[in-house]
């Protein structure tokens, strides 16, 4: 795919051809009006990788087109980040520049910010990493006031601390979360904000045929960004992730936030499938009672590659399942797989990536 044009005059005309072809691929399952978010035109991106392209003593950003993956597009400034990046970008370049130590062989620059105000700059390198650089490295933290990491082969340097915290205001409540360098956080924090709001409506909205409560199943819950929001929706909740630092995150992220009723194992979807069917037991789950969980709700946020057959076989059993996609091809592949048990009863669409052909939805498919 060819780099984006950013062009906020194009904003609502590419959004709108976007939705036509969701709205086209699911209409044959009875796809109801769905809900749209949109998202702000510019500077939306709370994460932004740059290679460092290196011109003689100069240097300067760069993405690459995979038309031409050769030809690097240099950058000044990247206007779908937000605005403390954009901000950042100049300063750190000429603060790298005037540090030889910190310049030397750098190959990538990664951004990280929150709506909180905190920036984390990661900076990697096609070298080791020794004390002089450590030394350069703390001194440009302090003069730009940013959380610094530096990177090369099977080394990592934390200056300070490898992650940020970030806080969302969601229909009323203030949601603390931490996010890991190097892990997945949601890019477009305005969006996500509306994928929250979005989520906690169909789990508590009694036009749906079924109110709030009763226990949630959630799987690849990530560092808790939905389970957070989410918990106080249900009596209990069990949530699944796979990933060390992620789990790490979540529950850091459920006791900053007070929530506890969430109940956290690291598995993947088809292992507590297997839990679940009581095909076998499971070491992480030594302790845990199944059978005292009353599952309303299966709550999804899966891959691209989207839910595996034994977690659509698993789905089957729960009267409403509530899911995220961000691939719409595999969403509409899992629901024909469920479509003779269960109907979409609410749809939306989350623009989380302007200026792209790639689009969140979220449905709310409830047993026929």
């Amino acid at each position: 795919m060819a780099l984006p044009s950013i062009n906020p005059a194009n904003y609502d005309a590419q959004l709108a051809a976007k939705l036509a072809q969701f709205k086209e691929s699911f209409t044959p399952f009875g796809l109801p009006q769905p809900a749209v978010f949109s998202s702000v035109p510019l500077h939306f991106r709370q994460r932004a990788e740059f290679r460092i392209w290196h011109a003689g003593e100069e240097m300067h950003y760069a993405m690459f087109d995979p038309a031409e993956p050769k030809q690097p597009v240099l950058l000044e400034t990247f206007p779908v980040a937000v605005e403390s990046i954009c901000e950042l970008m100049p300063r750190l370049k000429t603060a790298l520049l005037a540090k030889p130590e910190l310049k030397d062989r750098l190959f990538q620059v990664n951004f990280l910010a929150t709506l909180s105000g905190e920036m984390l700059v990661t900076l990697i390198y096609h070298r080791k990493l020794d004390a002089a650089w450590e030394i350069a490295a703390r001194d440009l933290a302090a003069q730009l006031q940013v959380k610094l990491i530096g990177r090369s082969l099977k080394q990592k340097i934390v200056l300070e601390r490898d992650w940020l915290l970030e806080e969302i205001e969601v229909n009323g409540r203030h949601l603390r979360y931490q996010q890991i360098e190097g892990s997945f956080s949601q890019p477009n924090a305005g969006v996500n904000r509306q994928m929250l709001e979005w989520a906690i409506k169909q789990a508590t909205d009694e036009a749906h045929g079924q109110p709030g409560g009763g226990d949630l199943l959630e799987l690849y819950c990530g560092n808790g960004n939905f389970t957070v929001a989410l918990a106080p929706c249900f009596d209990k909740v069990l949530a699944t992730e796979m990933s060390k630092p992620s789990v790490k995150a979540a529950q850091h992220n459920l006791e900053a936030n007070g929530i506890n009723n969430v109940t956290m194992v690291r598995m993947a979807s088809d292992e507590i499938s297997a839990a679940l069917a009581r095909v076998r037991p499971f070491t992480r789950m030594k302790g845990l009672d199944l059978d005292s969980y009353r599952f309303t709700t299966l709550f999804v946020d899966p891959p691209r590659s989207g839910l595996d057959a034994a977690t659509v076989e698993l789905a089957r059993t729960f009267g409403r399942i509530l899911y995220i996609s961000c691939n719409p091809e595999t969403l509409r592949e899992n629901v024909v797989a469920l479509q003779d048990t269960h109907a979409i009863s609410a749809a939306a669409v989350f623009d989380q990536f302007p200026y792209t052909h790639h689009l969140e939805c979220g449905l709310l498919l409830t047993r026929r």
